[in-house]
């Protein structure tokens, strides 16, 4: 990636907003905090950047917040390691005969709203990098014991015992988040959604070996979906065929309360196939056992509040939620990170407009211009599942288009910093100068 622009273009506000959470989420609320005059500074448990995990999705909603960075330098970057479906498309099989029901043709590209389907930790590593060049402060290995605020400032206390005060505290500390409890007033405890995923990550070897499997490899980029009762399989090639990901959904009872991730076993992925086209487990069983992930999904209630001291919410208005722990997504919204960046946006250009002397009604118009959007993006994770896993074979038979990903303008066209600079003013003004 070539060295960026400065991306400043506001003047400095004196904002000085604690990030904690190196996420994408967390990481994007630093850059855009960066375009729009405030100092961000992230503080990250993690002690090291490591590439991990498998795949992740961004819509164009999220592509377009991506191509603002750099001159659109970050997008080209996270293009170059991204999926490429534009020949290939999106085949959507039944799942016990095999055919191929429709194929679903990708959208033309725009690249001023791009698309990505990547490596989660490659794509990481390319948005990580670019806040260090443009300057953020980003503190590895520094576990958040404890936050706290009052009415001029708020901060945290790090697990050494080294107090940091800043104007705002941005919790985008995932679905475990400390700063939920804080701002709900109550533990709020997952739960089990009554389903699971598998899901893996591997080189092509024992794939390309089968003469069943090798077609996937062969031809590049392909994205291919089985979609059966309470079920579906997504099976991916990445990387013009080098590199294999897949992931498939069902019913799932396990009790979440002590963790919701486990080694998975291809033996119980295998019981869960069988009736279905034999394909899905020539693919599933070139997987190595040792990248086989059994993720539990875990549902949480729409939180009432994300933000300290609005409504019925504790606190002195000065910490938020972002990101997965203000509203964690399904994967079949695959909407979730996406989601997140527009937290970011949303919150850094409120923050301007608002100044340091309202920065608790800049948090507060936060959480009202993204509420209800995020809560009907959230429904999409749970109507998808629903469409494909009740499937009326009838119906589709006589229309195929039935069965595709949705991909609605409404989720897809949104420009979250067009649409924060178009009502942030208003928003701001209706909750007013809180504590004036």
């Amino acid at each position: 990636m070539s060295a960026p622009e400065s991306p400043i273009a506001k003047p400095d506000t004196g904002i000085k907003v604690l990030i904690i959470g190196a996420g994408f989420g967390g990481l994007t609320s630093a850059i855009e905090c960066i375009r729009q005059g405030h100092t961000p500074i992230i503080y990250e448990s993690f002690p090291s950047l490591k590439i991990l995990g498998d795949i992740i999705t961004f819509g164009p909603n999220g592509g377009r917040i991506f191509a603002r960075w750099s001159s659109g330098s970050v997008a080209h970057a996270m293009r170059a390691i991204s999926i490429d479906l534009s020949n290939y498309g999106f085949n959507i099989h039944k799942y016990d005969t095999g055919e191929i029901v429709i194929n679903q043709k990708t959208p033309p590209r725009d690249e001023t709203a791009p698309n990505f389907n990547g490596h989660r930790g490659e794509l990481h590593e390319i948005v990580f990098n670019y806040a260090r060049e443009i300057g953020v402060e980003i503190n590895l290995g520094q576990r958040v014991e404890k936050y706290w605020e009052d009415k001029a400032s708020a901060g945290i206390v790090l697990e050494d015992g080294t107090k940091v005060d800043g104007d705002v505290v941005v919790a985008s500390d995932g679905v475990r988040s400390k700063a939920r409890a804080l701002v709900l007033g109550y533990e709020d405890k997952p739960k089990s959604s009554g389903y699971a995923v598998w899901r893996a990550w591997f080189s092509n070897e024992d794939m390309t070996a089968d003469p069943e499997t090798r077609q996937f490899c062969e031809n590049g980029d392909t994205f291919n979906g089985w979609i059966g009762p309470d079920v579906h399989f997504l099976f991916s090639t990445i990387k013009n065929g080098a590199d294999c990901c897949w992931v498939l959904t069902h019913r799932d009872s396990h009790d979440i309360a002590e963790s919701w991730s486990f080694p998975g076993y291809l033996k119980d992925v295998q019981q869960v196939l069988s009736g279905w086209d034999p394909l899905c487990w020539k693919i599933v069983s070139k997987t190595p056992e040792a990248k086989l992930v059994d993720w539990k999904l875990v549902y949480r209630d729409p939180l009432p509040n994300w933000v300290s001291g609005y409504g019925s919410a504790p606190g002195h208005g000065r910490i938020c939620l972002l990101g997965d722990a203000a509203h964690p997504f399904l994967p079949t919204s695959a909407q979730g990170a996406t989601q997140a960046l527009e937290d970011g946006v949303t919150l850094a250009v409120l923050l301007r407009k608002a100044g340091k002397g309202n920065v608790r009604g800049a948090l507060r118009a936060y959480q009202d211009v993204r509420y209800e959007r995020v809560k009907a993006v959230q429904k999409t994770g749970e109507t998808t599942r629903d469409m494909w896993h009740n499937t009326d074979w009838e119906k589709v038979k006589a229309d195929p288009t039935l069965i595709q990903f949705p991909r609605e303008d409404w989720v897809f066209a949104h420009d979250a910093e067009k649409h924060v600079e178009d009502v942030g003013d208003e928003a701001i003004r209706k909750v007013g100068v809180v504590g004036a």
